[in-house]
């Protein structure tokens, strides 16, 4: 079974949970600091992959580190822990969080621009976005890319909008060279 396939089993059921027990912004808070620890503390991934440390060890320093956490979350990576899959964990956060923008109508976007873009300019591109795909609102990732002359350039999901100034003079390019033959 692949991995994405097993991560969106577990986002599944912790998607549903979470729906019933109305607390999905909380688990998804919650969920992205577990990501943000294990990303940045390289001697807590050392821990959790060292095969010398008990399975229960683990689930111990989980339970004791994530006690202020909801009880789904520390289920969730107490039973990670348990069927050792705990470097499933970013990819069932992903699939988590885009089945709780789905069915609230966000959509991530990542915006590449040559210079980071005002809260005016950002608002204007939620706005045609959203309505573009449907979407009641749009989170907007501006990510400075100096490698564009010009123009943005806006990936929603496997979208890609690209109105940068080199794609436009490659357009341009081809027309010619095509209507030259």
């Amino acid at each position: 079974m692949s991995n994405s396939t097993v991560a969106n089993r577990y986002a599944n059921a912790l998607f549903e949970i979470g729906t019933e027990k109305s607390n999905l912004p909380q688990l998804e808070e919650e969920l992205n600091t577990v990501i943000e620890v294990f990303t940045k503390d390289e001697e807590l991934k050392a821990f959790f992959e060292n095969p010398r440390v008990s399975k229960d060890q683990k689930k111990n320093f989980i339970r004791e580190v994530f006690k202020s956490f909801s009880q789904e979350t520390v289920n969730l990576l107490l039973v990670l822990t348990d069927k050792s899959r705990m470097n499933s964990l970013k990819q069932i956060v992903k699939s988590f969080v885009d089945m709780k923008n789905e069915a609230r109508g966000i959509a991530e976007a990542d915006v590449y621009s040559v210079r980071a873009l005002t809260e005016d300019e950002q608002q204007q591109i939620q706005n045609v976005f959203a309505k573009k795909l449907n979407k009641n609102t749009l989170r907007i990732n501006n990510i400075i890319d100096q490698t564009i002359l010009g123009g943005l350039k806006v990936r929603v999901g496997n979208h890609i909008f690209d109105g940068t100034v080199a794609t436009k003079l490659k357009r341009i390019e081809q027309s010619v060279v095509s209507a030259n033959k």
